[in-house]
């Protein structure tokens, strides 16, 4: 073992949690066969297999379960140096170590922006992904800072930072595009176009019908907000969405926002990290930036056809 290397721990790792090369490769912005190439070289090193195939799932044999364990301990220690450095280092030169669900890398990207050039030198590594990918990277300290509209229960203390407004989305020739006030027991009958079981918008989707009492007619379950929109424009239903994902949209009026009432539903954004963790300076500061700067930082670089549907307030801290 003592030509492995960090990548190939690294990718091997991913590969042991997801239990799948393509979700592994996803993650870390690799092909399926680069994968694949870095786990057989790591198996060459070990002199035994690490996986195992049975039929269209893949298996951690003992060996790889030996692995595992032991990759999983040498990357915490290594993120621990890495912390322990970036405090040494203060705030400008330290490593920004955040994750964001994909409803706010339509926003978050400006408000890193200005931070950084606040603080000259800081470095970044940013993470998109839905919320139960997110949770894990917080749960296993891969990420120092989650960005995501719901806080999680038990070990974490959550930071409001700004509203998160939800609408719902229509093609442009919708015949309830130009209607006024519309009870949303009028969309009973619309096909919808509804983001996947686990993620934020369709909890707040389901929970806003529950308490109308409708069943909404879902035709497309999608995976992501491009799909989502991409659908909806097509024609083939309306859509439930964060009003932060279709800004361009309306910009450039390829979308409209049905004007429901009762909507949109406010919700907000969080800060989100592990309790009792100790925040490397530079992370520490981005929790103070946003809690003190952020929703007027999205503010300034909102287009005007979305700050209608935004409700002002104050952030604050919760647990």
């Amino acid at each position: 073992m003592r030509s492995a290397t960090l990548r190939q721990l690294r990718v091997f790792a991913a590969a042991a949690n997801h239990l799948s090369f393509a979700r592994a490769a996803a993650e870390l912005h690799l092909t399926a066969p680069a994968v694949s190439l870095q786990i057989a070289e790591l198996e060459r090193h070990a002199g035994l297999p690490l996986f195992e195939r049975l039929g269209r799932r893949v298996y951690l044999t003992p060996a790889g379960e030996a692995m595992r364990r032991a990759s999983a301990a040498i990357l915490d220690q290594l993120h621990a140096l890495e912390t322990d450095l970036a405090a040494h280092r203060g705030i400008e030169g330290g490593l920004l170590n955040v994750g964001v669900i994909s409803a706010g890398d339509y926003f978050f990207p400006t408000l890193l922006n200005a931070f950084c050039e606040r603080y000259a030198g800081v470095q970044v590594a940013l993470a998109v992904c839905n919320r139960e990918e997110l949770l894990r990277r917080l749960d296993r300290n891969l990420v120092d800072l989650g960005i995501m509209g719901l806080p999680p229960p038990g070990e974490f203390l959550a930071t409001e930072f700004a509203p998160h407004p939800m609408v719902i989305i229509a093609p442009v020739r919708h015949p309830l595009a130009s209607k006024k006030r519309i009870p949303l027991a009028t969309l009973a009958g619309e096909p919808f176009i509804a983001r996947e079981q686990g993620s934020l918008t369709r909890g707040v989707m389901d929970e806003a019908m529950r308490k109308a009492r409708l069943k909404p007619r879902i035709v497309i379950e999608a995976p992501s907000n491009e799909t989502c929109k991409q659908a909806v424009s097509a024609g083939f239903g309306v859509g439930f969405m964060s009003a932060h994902a279709v800004a361009l949209e309306l910009e450039a009026k390829r979308l409209a926002v049905l004007d429901v009432i009762d909507f949109p539903i406010h919700r907000s954004w969080y800060c989100v990290h592990r309790r009792g963790k100790r925040l490397p300076p530079v992370a520490a500061a981005f929790d103070k930036y946003l809690r003190e700067e952020g929703e007027a930082g999205m503010l300034r670089t909102l287009p005007a056809s979305m700050k209608r549907y935004w409700k002002v307030g104050k952030g604050r801290a919760s647990a």
